[in-house]
């Protein structure tokens, strides 16, 4: 009885191969269409995540060109309504407009009466026969009692033909009733040519509109095609208020039939919206071509296990005696299936390497055997070197049994990678002595890379991109200990934005932002060294901190930040007598010595020179007297 279940078993055993060989050409099939599936969409999130930093990029772009034309109709505005329309304002007025021209976004700038004649230009024509009275803005303004700026539908321009973006406020007479329209106008061709610097492949585009759907522009448009193009009625915007401010969507566009994958950013500043899209096709053509290299060598292995598989199965048929031979084919071809994701080397007492995983070619890029015999260290990174031969030879001395760490390693196409290395002693099995170290390494880039930007992030001031006052407070202590160490000076300024807070109060809080950036702009250019320091203090009052820097030096910097605001001439009605934003500033220098530990006499001394420059009338920077500690008593 045991006989005839053992003769049954060895009988059914060809039909348990077969359906073995079967079911691993299955598997194989299937986990290579998931992984490709997979690929696939890796491919879709990485063109996503390239549209969604394009379209937060280009938003803000557009929010900063938006935001220069709103600063320089609200000082335009501004100064109309206090000194009026008259003839002498207006001559004044034609000489001074040029002079806010300073950017390459503003192509005019135009000043209207009340019927919409031309009383100011940019432009070199001839407008005294010009109205613009027909315009969809200046009807606006006039039937409407609203400050704010109105960015308008894309238009013809009458002086110079192209196709404009016109930002426009209106202007009141003393009572409050219509006095006519400040205009800037920016040329479409400008964002068109923006657009076209970013690579979105042969067939995406960049386009900016408005939140009514209408087209503004569009890269790859030189011939305005698509400008004023309403696209109101698409299911982007039918769908307006139930979408987020900001998503990844996708979409055959109605302007080329192109399946597109994009994402869209909403201004949260003005009534914009940036499209950045890619052309699904293009994403996916290279995934295309190496998915049907991969597949095709993935049914041509299949096709030969198969193959394979048949033989065996006819041999089992013909002789049962082979079984034990096949279930050894079996189990080397799953041992030659296995394949580990990280790098495994062995690592001899000389440092040389005796064994080197396949997956080394991913790693970093070699083939295993043109890198047996060579040096362990070989490819790592100079700097990191003495680091992992001291680990290594803490390993081979017995003084710890493992190690891991975190370097730089070069990569025969990268050029260098960061990589996590696990090390592990071995020991002869005879004698128990450690002959060598076991390495498994893998690829940290990604992860170094987020590392540092999170690093960054947590370091810098949101709005003005200045170092914030956590880092400021660091940098302090790192370089008073350094000065104290080198007796060396150590020089600080602190900066005071003057009558902030009646800017914001005036211009409105926007304007406020624009104002602290632009400080921040002029104080960056102010780092000349590596060791210099421009931080964000707190609120309005900025901070620069000048290592091995004397008192004159200080100084003079302070001066070029001062004069630098006054070039910039930010309109600023609050600020009598000058009537542009200023800054008063304080400045201390100390030789830091052995008595004198704390940093926050330097602090203390630039503040209370801040407190002198306002009190002396802004506008000033007050440099502290020399500060030295205050000797001991004698015994």
């Amino acid at each position: 009885m045991v006989m005839s279940r053992s003769e049954l078993g060895k009988t059914r055993l060809p039909l348990w191969a077969a359906g073995f060989v079967a079911l691993t050409c299955v598997a194989i099939l299937a986990l290579s269409a998931w992984r490709e599936w997979e690929t696939r969409a890796a491919e879709l999130r990485n063109a996503e995540v390239d549209v969604t930093n394009l379209a937060q990029s280009l938003t803000q772009h557009a929010d900063d060109t938006f935001e220069i034309a709103d600063t320089i109709l609200t000082g335009l505005v501004h100064r109309l309504e206090l000194d009026g329309t008259g003839p002498d304002t207006i001559s004044k007025l034609q000489v001074y407009l040029p002079t806010r021209r300073s950017s390459d976004r503003i192509r005019g700038i135009f000043i209207y009466d009340e019927t919409g004649r031309w009383l100011a230009t940019t432009e070199q024509i001839d407008f005294t026969k010009l109205n613009n009275s027909d315009r969809e803005y200046f009807q606006h303004h006039r039937a409407s009692t609203d400050r704010a700026t109105l960015i308008g539908r894309p238009v013809k321009s009458r002086s110079g033909g192209q196709w404009i973006i016109t930002a426009s406020r209106r202007i009141n007479h003393p009572d409050g009733s219509f006095a006519g329209v400040a205009l800037i106008t920016i040329d479409v061709a400008y964002f068109v040519k923006f657009y076209e610097r970013f690579d979105v492949g042969p067939n995406g585009s960049a386009s900016l509109l408005n939140n009514k759907g209408i087209m503004l522009a569009r890269s790859r448009d030189d011939s305005g095609t698509y400008v004023g193009v309403d696209l109101s009625n698409r299911p982007l915007f039918k769908e307006w208020n139930s979408r987020p401010a900001a998503a990844v969507y996708y979409f055959t566009s109605p302007l080329d039939g192109v399946r597109r994958l994009s994402y869209y950013q909403r201004s949260s500043r003005y009534p914009l919206m940036v499209l950045a899209t890619k052309a699904q096709d293009d994403v996916l053509a290279p995934w295309r071509r190496e998915a049907l290299t991969r597949m095709t060598f993935v049914v041509g292995l299949t096709l030969l296990i198969a193959v394979i598989g048949l033989y065996l199965v006819r041999q089992l048929l013909q002789r049962q005696r082979m079984a034990a031979a096949m279930v050894a084919n079996e189990a080397q071809f799953r041992l030659l299936a296995e394949q580990s994701s990280d790098m495994v080397t062995r690592i001899g007492l000389d440092d040389l390497l005796l064994y080197v995983s396949p997956s080394c070619a991913r790693i970093i890029g070699w083939d295993s055997d043109k890198l047996l015999g060579t040096s362990a260290l070989a490819g790592v990174h100079v700097e990191d070197r003495e680091r992992v031969e001291q680990a290594m030879a803490a390993l081979k001395n017995g003084e710890t049994e493992e190690a891991r760490l975190i370097y730089r390693q070069r990569h025969r196409e990268k050029g260098e990678i960061w990589v996590e290395s696990a090390l592990h002693v071995t020991r002869a099995s005879e004698t128990g002595q450690i002959d060598g170290i076991v390495a498994i390494m893998r690829d940290m880039t990604e992860q170094k890379d987020l590392q540092d930007k999170l690093a960054t992030l947590a370091t810098t001031d949101g709005l003005t991109g200045l170092a914030n006052r956590r880092h400021f407070d660091d940098c302090l202590a790192e370089e008073w200990s350094r000065a104290k160490r080198d007796e060396t000076s150590l020089s600080l300024l602190l900066i005071d934005v003057d009558h902030f807070k009646a800017y914001n109060d005036h211009y409105g809080h926007q304007a406020g932002d624009g104002c602290l950036r632009a400080l921040g702009r002029i104080l960056a250019t102010q780092v000349k060294r590596p060791a210099d320091l421009a931080a964000r203090y707190g609120g309005e009052e900025f901070a620069l901190l000048l290592p091995n820097t004397d008192a004159k030096g200080c100084a003079r910097v302070g001066e070029q930040v001062r004069e630098a605001l006054h070039e910039l001439a930010i309109l600023h009605a609050q600020n009598p007598p000058s009537r542009v934003v200023t800054v008063s500033a304080g400045g201390a220098t100390i030789t830091p010595s052995r008595p004198m530990t704390e940093s926050s006499a330097l602090v203390t001394a630039a503040d209370r020179a801040l407190y002198a420059a306002k009190d002396g009338g802004r506008d000033r920077l007050v440099m502290s007297g020399q500060v030295v500690p205050w000797p001991a008593k004698s015994a």
